[in-house]
């Protein structure tokens, strides 16, 4: 019996752990519900973004909607200039055993700058057929959501936040999806998620029956999308979460992902952050032959305002490390101008953040990154599939550095007003699939909030 328990115990201990914290919650969010009304809240975002980039070597601005002029005629520039203006309002819940909401957006941008042979790339702005920025563009949505006790189901058009499909805001106007979602807290610690999607509505997008948003294949489309998820976040200064996702007739996808936070003691500590996709065609398999393992691991150690990180990512297949929507790529080396995800690549980043609080600069933070991936080998990319247009070939390798200023006003009338500068540099030989690009963004944000 001693030794059996001696050997139980390693075992043993996690579980029970897990079920000091899967207790049900002492009082459900739907039993303290206040009413419809009394719960709602409301946002207006404005929102500035200018995106200018040089392209050079040789490279051009060729997104698709530009290819309507003949190459020699393309700009090495690309430019646009919005601003946008973001709505949103979620109800609170009826009362009762099942409650019912409702949360409604409304999205409008307009053009502040721009041209036919410098919009597209950036892709701030809505295109008309011809590939000029329209002057004005926007959409909204709403989606009817049902509570009972903590689990919460919503359909129609939504933003969602998960590795493996998630609404991306890094334009002028955030990404949107249309389908179902499931969001379940019953018990302390953890969160099972899921969803049914039918398309996804790009940034710059007024319309919503484009489909869905695929970052690298070329293939025909599939019609669904669904996820299923569970985070564990019940021990203190750990999260861990498990997602599983098919997008039809294309490929199933898997996701493991950990954050682990150690407070060192005297301002210091320590972080690593893992994540790991495993992607395998399925179905038709419209985009070809898929069976890509990619994973990345970050440490950052902080000391005070100093913040130094060191990063690896590792793309082990024949195709790209794909995703759909623009916001699921949950990787270390996803970056401004790549995502270091090309066949077989392998990245290192080198990551160092300051924030100026401590020199008597509140709000203020200065980031530098630097990224280097190698290795780059797509010479065995399915030539019947989505990503054989790339070109990829062996030996590819480039780089990136990332530089930003972000300050955000912390009182006073401006209050929460954040202004940001990026310069981003990329370089790459030929084997490698991205455009040699120099990059500068200004973005300049005012969020208003409240309640009813």
């Amino acid at each position: 019996m001693i030794r059996f328990k001696r050997l139980a115990l390693p075992f043993a201990l996690p579980f029970a752990l897990a079920a000091q914290s899967t207790t049900l919650l002492a009082g459900s969010a739907q039993e303290q519900s206040r009413g419809l009304v009394e719960d709602s809240r409301w946002s207006l975002l404005n929102r500035s973004v200018l995106d200018h980039r040089e392209y050079q070597h040789g490279a051009r601005n060729n997104a698709a909607r530009n290819a309507y002029k003949p190459r020699n005629e393309r700009s090495g520039n690309a430019q646009e200039w919005g601003y946008g203006l973001m709505g949103s309002l979620q109800s609170g819940f009826t009362q009762g055993l099942v409650g019912v909401g409702v949360d409604a957006h409304a999205y409008a941008a307009w053009q502040l700058d721009s041209g036919g042979g410098r919009a597209g790339k950036a892709r701030l702005l809505g295109l008309d057929n011809d590939g000029h920025p329209k002057d004005q563009f926007g959409r909204g949505g709403a989606a009817l959501k049902l509570r009972a006790s903590s689990t919460t189901l919503s359909y129609g058009e939504q933003r969602v936040k998960t590795p493996v499909f998630s609404s991306s805001d890094s334009r002028l106007l955030p990404e949107t999806a249309t389908g179902f979602y499931l969001n379940s807290q019953e018990f302390a610690g953890f969160k099972i998620l899921g969803g049914h999607f039918n398309e996804s509505t790009d940034r710059n997008a007024s319309s919503h029956d484009q489909g869905f948003v695929v970052n690298y294949s070329n293939a025909r489309q599939g019609n669904n999308f669904d996820l299923a998820g569970l985070v564990f976040d019940g021990i203190e200064g750990l999260s861990t979460s498990l997602y599983s996702a098919r997008y039809e007739d294309n490929w199933r996808q898997h996701y493991l992902g950990s954050t682990y936070s150690h407070d060192l003691g005297l301002d210091q500590t320590l972080t690593l952050n893992l994540n790991l996709y495993r992607t395998l065609d399925t179905g038709q398999a419209w985009s070809g032959t898929i069976d890509n393992t990619t994973w990345s691991l970050l440490s950052s150690y902080r000391n005070g305002a100093h913040t130094f990180s060191l990063g690896y990512q590792k793309v082990d297949g024949d195709t790209p490390f794909d995703y759909v929507t623009r916001g699921a790529i949950y990787l270390t080396n996803a970056m401004q101008l790549s995502d270091f995800n090309a066949p077989h690549e392998q990245s290192w980043q080198a990551r160092y953040d300051l924030g100026m609080q401590a020199f008597g600069w509140p709000g203020l933070v200065l980031s530098a990154a630097y990224v280097r991936g190698s290795n780059i080998d797509g010479r065995h990319v399915d030539p019947a599939g989505g990503y054989a247009y790339l070109g990829y070939g062996a030996g590819g390798k480039h780089w990136e550095r990332d530089l930003e200023a972000r300050y955000v006003v912390q009182s006073g009338p401006a209050k929460d007003l954040a202004l940001s500068l990026r310069h981003n540099l990329h370089r790459g030989n030929t084997a490698q699939a991205e455009l040699d690009t120099e990059q500068i963004r200004l973005a300049v944000e005012y969020p208003l909030n409240g309640r009813f």
